[in-house]
């Protein structure tokens, strides 16, 4: 398989869980300037929407939104619990946490990186995001990880967006529970491989 990512872009979820699953698998950095991949493809003939992350897959079809590649890795390797079974209870809320990270999280983060969005504008995100901050630490109170005792896809998307705040001025220090969760997820083996292979370690 290969992942088509950019440094830090969302596409750093479904690259910690291809380590965290042990797969053997290759990168191909994503140039948003030019639009073009590392060994000069133009991106938008694999991925016609132009962001990542996009997963080929062993037999060349392409893959992609986070949540869908995340889940598809985690069902290859079920002996790894990046996610409860399909079907179950649990796989549903572990759904519910994808959906809220990307809705409430994610794209609210992707206003702050907008260059042209005015100052009271993203005042008003910041203050949306930290009651959605609220909401996550309340749930991580008492938890090692999101769904509890396992690490799960979850949590690699979590750890992303979160990492965000570094670049938007979004300081996590109000939220002791979240500083603890992303020391946690850092300290990870795997997580601090790809972290180092995207040049975001330190």
């Amino acid at each position: 398989m290969k992942l088509y990512y950019s440094s830090g872009a969302c596409s750093l979820s479904p690259h910690i869980v291809l380590e965290e699953s042990g797969f053997t698998y290759e990168t191909e950095r994503v140039d948003f300037a030019t639009g073009n991949t590392e060994t000069g493809a133009d991106y938008r003939t694999i991925n016609p929407s132009g962001y990542v992350p996009a997963l080929m897959l062993d037999d060349g079809q392409i893959l992609t939104e986070g949540p869908a590649i995340v889940q598809y890795l985690a069902d290859r390797v079920p002996e790894k619990r990046l996610a409860p079974s399909a079907g179950s209870m649990e796989r549903y809320r572990l759904q519910e946490w994808l959906n809220f990270i990307s809705t409430e999280l994610h794209k609210g983060f992707g206003a702050l990186f907008n260059p042209q969005a005015p100052d009271a504008w993203k005042n008003i995100v910041k203050a949306q995001l930290a009651r959605r901050f609220d909401h996550v630490s309340n749930r991580l109170d008492g938890k090692v990880w999101l769904m509890g005792d396992d690490f799960t896809v979850a949590d690699a998307y979590l750890f992303t967006v979160l990492g965000w705040g570094q670049y938007v001025a979004v300081d996590l220090a109000p939220w002791p529970n979240l500083v603890d969760y992303q020391g946690r997820v850092a300290s990870r083996p795997a997580v601090q491989a790809v972290l180092n292979a995207e040049g975001l370690a330190g």
